[in-house]
């Protein structure tokens, strides 16, 4: 899939540590007018392998969202000892309008959880420009029994996002996990989807823009 989706559209607010060369100037509620183009750099990890990732943009240039068609871990029973824990980065290349600059203000995550009572699951993210640190994970923990579709969502304050630095293009990695522990009910198997059995889960990311200074 590497450098082989484009993307129409925008993106949300950006959880990272990275500070942009230059600070955006003001506030700017509505998504520019001209088209965002997304371009899939790299697709890596035994979550997404080659083809089980898509990326599009919404219409309106307010976010972005991933869909995965075999992003699954699972313990006990007779799975694979390294099933328990996988995970997908994705690298983007962010082509905004002139004089914008964006941020990630939100994730939404969602799939399809069964667990087995005394098993244990979590869903965690991370997220950083190209050249900065990445953010501290955002973790997600859930707890056996359970069986049924589950959703988490990410979110920064505005005052604490972290924009991309105007005028320069810094691709944007986004790293997420999934990883089951089967608990006291190591003979039965407990499982985590982001994708399901009627139909391909999505991940949104949600955009924040701004103007760059003049």
């Amino acid at each position: 899939m590497a450098g082989g989706l484009l993307l129409s559209g925008a993106v949300a607010a950006l959880l990272t540590t990275a500070l942009p060369a230059q600070s955006p100037s003001s506030v700017f509620d509505d998504p520019p007018p001209d088209k965002i183009v997304i371009d899939v750099a790299t697709v890596n990890g035994s979550g997404c392998p080659a083809g089980t990732a898509a990326v599009a943009v919404s219409p309106d240039n307010t976010a972005f969202t991933v869909t995965y068609s075999n992003y699954l871990a699972q313990a006990g029973g007779n799975s694979d000892p390294t099933a328990f824990r996988k995970n997908c980065q994705l690298n983007l290349v962010v082509h905004v309008p002139q004089g914008f600059t964006y941020a990630i203000a939100s994730a939404d995550y969602r799939g399809f959880l069964s667990l087995q009572s005394g098993a244990t699951a979590t869903q965690k993210a991370s997220y950083y420009f190209q050249g900065s640190s990445a953010t501290v994970p955002v973790t997600h923990p859930y707890r056996g029994p359970y069986n049924d579709d589950w959703q988490a969502t990410d979110t920064t304050d505005w005052a604490q996002m972290v924009w991309a630095p105007c005028g320069v293009l810094r691709n944007f990695n986004i790293n997420t996990e999934l990883r089951v522990n089967a608990g006291s009910s190591p003979s039965k198997v407990s499982f985590m989807t982001m994708d399901s059995t009627d139909g391909d889960i999505s991940t949104t990311y949600h955009f924040a823009w701004e103007h760059c200074p003049k």
